[in-house]
């Protein structure tokens, strides 16, 4: 199987009480703002350039929140997933890529976890919960 990496941003309002989510084209699925992280690219570089080509949104990203990984038979694929918290810093929200993204909106928690079960009803411990420190050291 090939290994892919895949990074989401976890991006909720200053009262933690909503979540930005985007409905994808390909399959009409929600999910948080993110992509597979190209080659030569940090998971740090990937969740800025992500959230900005989906969004509009400026982001700078924390700690990881989450860690999850999946083995997709059909593609052959073993994706790891890492979803960093992030905080909006500029851009303005619209759906820069009307062909891969059919909406964007704030939903609240309960919500977040209705248009994405693959969370397994999550979000709330996400939004409160601790972070994991992320660190790029870099090329060695």
């Amino acid at each position: 199987m090939k290994r892919v990496d895949v990074v989401y941003c976890l991006i909720t309002d200053p009262l933690k009480s909503k979540v930005l989510i985007v409905n994808n084209a390909g399959n009409s699925s929600w999910s948080l703002p993110g992509g597979a992280v190209e080659q030569d690219e940090t998971l740090e570089q990937d969740a800025i350039r992500e959230v900005k080509e989906e969004t509009g949104l400026d982001v700078n990203v924390f700690g990881i929140v989450a860690v999850s990984e999946c083995k997709f038979k059909k593609s052959g694929n073993h994706a790891m997933f890492f979803i960093f918290r992030a905080e909006i810093v500029g851009g303005q929200l619209e759906v820069q890529r009307p062909e891969e993204i059919l909406e964007i909106k704030w939903v609240d928690v309960e919500k977040a976890d209705e248009c994405m079960p693959f969370y397994h009803g999550d979000f709330k411990r996400l939004m409160n919960g601790v972070e994991i420190t992320f660190t790029n050291e870099g090329l060695k």
